[in-house]
């Protein structure tokens, strides 16, 4: 899956990063390398709340799609 996220300078210095696909996943570093790297956990993250928020029955069914 590849989800776009933007870049920014911070004015204290660094970057700060924001996911525009995914409210409110946000997350910085001091270096693009770092940011990059917080990206990748703030995704991992902000997924992982999200599918667990959904109840499943016993009658559902889970799919996987790759995109």
């Amino acid at each position: 899956m590849k989800i776009k996220a933007i870049i920014r300078s911070a004015e204290e210095g660094g970057y700060w990063a924001e996911v525009p696909a995914l409210p409110g996943c946000v997350t910085e570093g001091d270096t693009i390398d770092e940011v990059v790297a917080n990206l990748q956990d703030a995704i991992e993250g902000w997924l992982d709340v999200a599918n667990s928020r959904n109840a499943i029955n016993s009658t559902d069914q889970v799919v996987e799609i790759a995109v």
